[in-house]
């Protein structure tokens, strides 16, 4: 059964736009991506939005939809009572090139600056073998579509441009724990997260957890053993000392 559905979608560019309203014919059991699809197709051909996949696994429709952080694709309209208006804005986080869609490249550099996975030499039969539970860890961190909501939502980001250069975000954080905790990996990643990523930063308000579509405990399986790890290399007196006498014999065999 169709209804008529009331809209407020922003519109603009990186000089500046405003929310414009409209009235779009829905049918029972759309989302909020099949809303405005109907509305470019029939009043708004010039609207700019970004989607791929419309199942909830490529990360593309992220938006704002009535001030939070969601995939379009995966809104459904029955969420709202049809006589309430919803309105779709851009990622507040990011700026905007035009309309729905925003540049996310910020997100990329930030990739950029993680080292990649550098696994340990092979056993002599020539494979690497890890424990099951190890390889299982991993599994939730995997489940990230990058679709940049957790990173939109996070405060330190959406509230202080500035903090930009120096904080990395609950995204990257996810993929910091996801190496740290490998067991073939031989990278230290914890002292970069501190000082280059800005994991203290974080006050684990869990607001990235909430919004995340594919449900990733981020904040508690992550960042939080995360802050453990940075703080027991840093003030765990035995981690310490064991650090400095490693360092020592590798100088001696030097």
């Amino acid at each position: 059964m169709g209804y008529d559905l009331s809209m407020r979608v922003w519109r603009g560019d990186a000089d500046g736009g405003a929310l414009a309203d409209f009235t779009v014919p829905v049918e029972e059991g759309e989302v909020v991506l099949d809303a405005i699809h109907r509305l470019q197709a029939t009043q708004a051909g010039d609207l700019a939005v970004r989607w791929n996949c419309k199942a909830g696994k490529c990360g593309s429709c992220s938006a704002e939809v009535n001030g939070r952080p969601r995939l379009m694709c995966m809104t459904r309209l029955s969420e709202y009572d049809q006589g309430e208006t919803i309105t779709v804005t851009p990622m507040r986080a990011f700026p905007v090139i035009k309309d729905l869609v925003t540049n996310v490249s910020y997100n990329y550099e930030k990739a950029k600056e993680l080292p990649a996975f550098a696994p340990t030499p092979p056993d002599a039969d020539g494979k690497r073998r890890m424990a099951q539970a190890d390889v299982e860890r991993g599994q939730e961190f995997r489940k990230c579509i990058e679709c940049f909501l957790c990173q939109d939502t996070c405060h330190v980001i959406r509230d202080h441009e500035e903090n930009k250069p120096a904080f990395a975000g609950p995204r990257f954080f996810l993929r910091y724990a996801e190496l740290d905790m490998h067991p073939l990996d031989t990278n230290d990643r914890r002292q970069l997260a501190q000082s280059a990523a800005g994991l203290s930063m974080c006050n684990i308000t869990k607001c990235c957890t909430e919004v995340c579509p594919e449900h990733i405990k981020i904040t508690d399986n992550a960042i939080i053993p995360m802050k453990e790890r940075v703080v027991d290399r840093k003030y765990d007196p035995l981690v310490w000392l064991g650090s400095k006498i490693f360092r020592r014999d590798q100088r001696e065999e030097v």
